[in-house]
């Protein structure tokens, strides 16, 4: 028998009856507040040309690795989801196949946040109102299809309908973002800006790197053969992506590690990484040097950074064969920040001109590393549970942990960090009524004003994503 699909209004709040009536007037006073998306990675050719989605397993299954990476688990191929393979070998083309198939599966996702997503998108999006089962796969697919073919469901329409104010996207320094430059001559009044992700021409291990520094100093007009130019190379193209509405960095390194090298040693090592190649030890020293000189830029002008530390790339190295880099197969590490960041902190910890937000994978530096640091020094703040902890367990350890220590201000907000753009307002949705839960418990424990708490629920909703990412 086919099963409702109903978006319980007290979906995550407290149990017991007093405190959930504190969060249902709490989440009252958020619920419909602008959101504000400060990072992540939605395509702006979305908004550029504003063409329709193409089908819904290319919008919501072939390129969300949340998804996959569970069917995968479970024996479903990637190639019978459609991910396409690196040599172009042909893998399944039929959308209405992956979408049964994905059906035939949805129970794996119960109990995790990509079900409270999907859902949501399906109730609130599609005003689907039954479950999606393999009962149901072919209603939901023509449900789907047919709103994807409306002006409606145009990346422009949707930005206005999930009340966005601002997003964030993020590009390499070899991106021309000529995609950004045809959404601000198109008279579109919606705000996408980018952020400067110098990961490809930082990293000495990336990637084709080599060819990225010389395409990096061509489009930036620097001879990179020193390392004055090539520092040069980074102050021109980040002034190009402030022109472009960038007010933020991010750096995906392996670890926090940072460096502060006289300026002989780093020349020398420059040298070393030009030519190339480098071992782990000299690439994870250039990447923790160069840190500390992105936070010198980012003092000069005043673009905020983030440092999204502690991930093992592509741990499976079949799937990376066949299938590429993100693919699932990326898994956190332990993080360690105390040490790690002391270099960086003993020149710019102590300016407030900088802002260095942080996030981990790494749960246990929660309580014993990140929140004291931020607890502490003017130039960090905390940045919000992320990837495998952007949940509601997540979000509930992340402020049992840090609130006591770092307080609420030193953090900064939610950011939704998604490739998935029908999923940003569900995600914002879990994070607004995670912290209302959180806050209606202090209440309820007298450690709290309710006025103090509906002030904070508007800052963790809405105020502090703005003031931290200077948006």
């Amino acid at each position: 028998m086919t099963r409702p699909l109903v978006l319980h209004p007290d979906r995550l709040f407290p149990a017991e009856s007093r405190t959930r009536d504190i969060a249902r007037a709490l989440h009252a006073g958020v619920r419909d507040l602008p959101i504000v998306s400060p990072h992540g990675h939605t395509d702006p050719a979305w908004f550029a040309y504003d063409q329709p989605f193409a089908d819904p397993a290319a919008l919501l299954i072939v390129p969300d690795h949340y998804v996959f990476r569970m069917l995968y688990s479970q024996g479903v191929p990637l190639d019978a989801l459609g991910v396409p393979t690196e040599d172009g070998s042909p893998t399944e083309a039929d959308p209405r196949a992956i979408w049964r198939l994905f059906a035939d599966h949805y129970h794996l996702f119960r109990g995790t946040p990509s079900r409270l997503w999907l859902d949501w998108v399906f109730a609130e999006a599609f005003g689907i109102e039954v479950t999606l089962e393999p009962a149901t796969a072919d209603l939901y697919y023509d449900r789907i299809a047919a709103a994807l073919a409306t002006e409606a469901f145009r990346p422009r329409a949707l930005y206005e309908r999930f009340g966005i104010e601002v997003i964030a996207t993020t590009e390499s320094p070899l991106d021309p973002l000529d995609h950004h430059r045809v959404i601000r001559e198109s008279g579109w009044r919606g705000k996408v800006v980018t952020a400067y992700r110098p990961d490809p021409v930082m990293d000495p291990e990336a990637p084709g790197f080599a060819d990225n520094l010389r395409r990096f100093g061509a489009i930036a007009g620097e001879d990179i053969a020193t390392f004055a130019g090539y520092l040069r190379a980074h102050e021109n193209r980040r002034a190009h992506f402030r022109a472009a509405g960038a007010t933020s960095t991010d750096h995906g390194h392996p670890s926090a590690f940072t460096a502060d090298l006289s300026r002989a040693d780093i020349e020398a090592l420059y040298a070393r990484v030009l030519a190339g190649p480098v071992g782990p030890a000299e690439a994870e020293l250039f990447r923790g040097h160069m840190l500390t000189e992105m936070a010198r830029m980012s003092i000069e002008d005043g673009m905020v950074m983030q440092l999204h530390p502690g991930v093992y790339r592509s741990h499976n190295p079949a799937v990376l064969a066949r299938f590429g880099r993100d693919k699932g197969a990326d898994l956190p590490v332990a993080g360690e920040f105390v040490r790690a960041l002391k270099p960086l902190l003993d020149r710019f910890g102590n300016d407030p001109r900088l802002t260095l937000i942080l996030f981990t994978l790494d749960e246990d530096v929660y309580s014993r590393e990140l929140a004291p640091l931020a607890g502490h020094y003017p130039a960090l703040r905390l940045g919000p549970p992320w990837w495998f902890h952007d949940s509601p367990e997540g979000m509930r350890r992340f402020r049992e942990r840090a609130t006591e220590t770092a307080g609420f201000y030193n953090s900064v907000g939610f950011n939704d960090d998604t490739r998935a753009f029908l999923s940003i307002p569900a995600r914002h949705d879990v994070a607004r009524r995670m912290d209302c839960a959180f806050l209606a418990r202090l209440v309820a424990e007298h450690r709290l004003e309710e006025d103090e708490a509906h002030e904070l629920a508007h800052a963790l909703a809405y105020d502090l994503a703005k003031k931290a990412y200077k948006l």
